[in-house]
C-alpha cells in the first residue's frame, strides 16, 4: 500500500464542478482584482473566526509582516517567537528591521511561556506566538505576559485556522493574526493566499490601504505601502471550502486519534488539552530511532516528512544573531526526533492503520 504524505488533487476532485463554476464567474465578472469576491470572503471569514475584520492578502507570511510594519515595529525592536517554526516566522520580523528574539518551546512545542519572560528587555515591542501544528499556543499566559510587560501580540496561525483555545477562535486571540491559504494548509487555495485577522478597525483600515500600495483612493497615495492582494479566483476557492473546513478537521481529529490510540505504547504521540481544540496540520510523533524508521516508512510506502529539521537560531540567514547550538535545549531535540506523518481529510482508516502498523514493525 502507498500512503502520501499529502494527496491535494483528491481534495480538489470532490469539489471540482463547484470551484470550476466558481473560477468561471470571476473570469465572465471582470473584476481580478480586490472587488466584492474579495470582499463577500474576507466577511465570512471573519464571521468564522468571530472577529470584526479579515483581510486577504498575498501570503501567509505577508499577513505576518505588513502586521508588524503597521503596528510601528521596526529598526531597535526586539520581537520575541519561538525557534522551532518554519523560518518566515523569523523572516517576517527581521524584514521590519526589527531583531528576532527566540525562546524555547514547551513539551507542545509551543512557546513557553516562562522562556518568553526571560527573554524579554526593554528593547522588546511584541510576542509572535507559533499555533505549530495546528495546536493552540498557551495564549492565556502569553497575553498576561503581554500586559504586564506593554507588548503587542500577533499570533502566527498559519497552520491552525478552526483551532480554538479555552472557548474562542486561535486568530481572535492577540491584537492580530495571520493566516496562510497555501495550498497545504487546512484551508487552502490554489496557489499562495494569506489572511490577517483583528478586531481592531482603525489597524484594519489601515491594512486594506497598505496591502494596496498606500492608496486611499483610486488615485490618492496617503502612505508608500506594498502590493499585497488576495486574489478574487483564490478568494472564490477559499469561499467554498470555508464551507468545509469543520467537518474537514473533524475527519484530521478522528485520524490524529486513531494515530494516538494505535502508536503511544511505541513512540511519543502529541496530546490534547481539555480546553484546546487543534486542527492536526501535521501529526508529529517523536522517537530516538527516527532516522531509521523514516527511511523504513519510505521503503514501506509511507511519506513522512520533518517539520522542521533545522531550528530557525541555526539556520545560516539567522547567524548574524549569535545564538548557537544548545541554546534552546528543548526546540533542538524536538527537531532531532520528530517524524510528520500523513494526516489529511482523505486519508482512510486503512491507509492509517497501515502506517501504525509499519512502525509497529520497526519498533517492535
Amino acid at each position: 500500500m502507498n500512503v502520501p504524505f499529502v494527496n491535494l488533487a483528491a481534495q480538489y476532485l470532490s469539489l471540482e464542478e463547484e470551484i470550476l463554476a466558481a473560477i468561471q464567474d470571476v473570469g465572465r465578472s471582470g473584476g481580478y482584482i480586490l472587488g466584492e469576491k474579495l470582499e463577500s470572503f474576507e466577511k465570512d471569514l471573519a464571521s468564522y473566526l468571530g472577529v470584526k475584520h479579515a483581510i486577504g492578502v498575498a501570503n501567509g507570511s505577508d499577513a505576518l509582516f505588513l502586521t508588524l510594519k503597521v503596528l510601528g515595529i521596526g529598526p531597535g525592536d526586539e520581537v520575541i517567537t519561538a525557534p522551532n517554526s518554519f523560518i518566515a516566522t523569523g523572516w517576517v520580523i527581521a524584514a521590519t528591521g526589527a531583531t528576532p528574539v527566540f525562546a524555547d518551546v514547551a513539551e507542545d512545542m509551543n512557546l513557553d511561556p516562562r522562556k518568553a519572560e526571560q527573554a524579554v528587555t526593554r528593547a522588546t515591542k511584541a510576542i509572535i506566538p507559533v499555533h505549530l501544528t495546528g495546536r493552540p499556543a498557551p495564549m492565556m499566559e502569553l497575553n498576561a505576559l503581554a500586559e504586564e510587560k506593554n507588548l503587542l501580540v500577533v499570533e502566527d496561525a498559519a497552520q491552525a485556522i478552526g483551532a480554538s483555545y479555552r472557548g474562542k477562535k486561535v486568530g481572535s486571540l492577540g491584537r492580530a493574526a495571520g493566516f496562510s491559504l497555501h495550498p497545504l494548509k487546512n484551508l487552502g487555495v490554489m496557489g499562495d493566499g494569506g489572511i490577517i485577522a483583528t478586531d481592531d478597525s482603525n489597524l484594519a483600515d489601515t491594512l486594506r490601504k497598505f496591502r494596496n500600495h498606500g492608496l486611499k483612493s483610486r488615485d490618492e497615495c496617503e502612505f508608500w505601502g506594498f502590493n499585497s492582494r488576495l486574489d478574487p479566483i483564490h478568494a472564490v476557492v477559499a469561499s467554498i471550502k470555508l464551507k468545509h473546513l469543520d467537518r474537514w478537521n473533524e475527519r484530521t481529529n478522528e485520524i490524529a486519534n486513531r494515530y494516538r490510540n494505535g502508536l503511544q505504547s511505541l513512540v511519543q504521540v502529541p496530546e490534547d488539552k481539555p480546553y484546546e481544540y487543534c486542527v492536526y496540520h501535521n501529526f508529529v510523533i517523536r522517537t530516538e530511532a527516527r532516522n531509521g524508521l523514516m527511511a523504513f516508512l519510505e521503503k514501506e510506502g509511507v511519506q513522512n516528512r520533518v517539520h522542521y529539521p533545522i531550528p530557525i537560531h541555526l539556520q545560516q540567514a539567522a547567524a548574524y544573531l549569535g545564538y548557537k547550538s544548545g541554546d534552546f535545549p528543548n526546540a533542538e531535540q524536538y527537531a532531532n526526533t520528530m517524524i510528520s506523518l500523513p494526516i489529511y481529510p482523505e486519508l482512510t482508516d486503512e491507509q492509517v492503520d497501515f502506517v501504525i502498523k509499519k512502525i509497529g514493525e520497526y519498533l517492535k
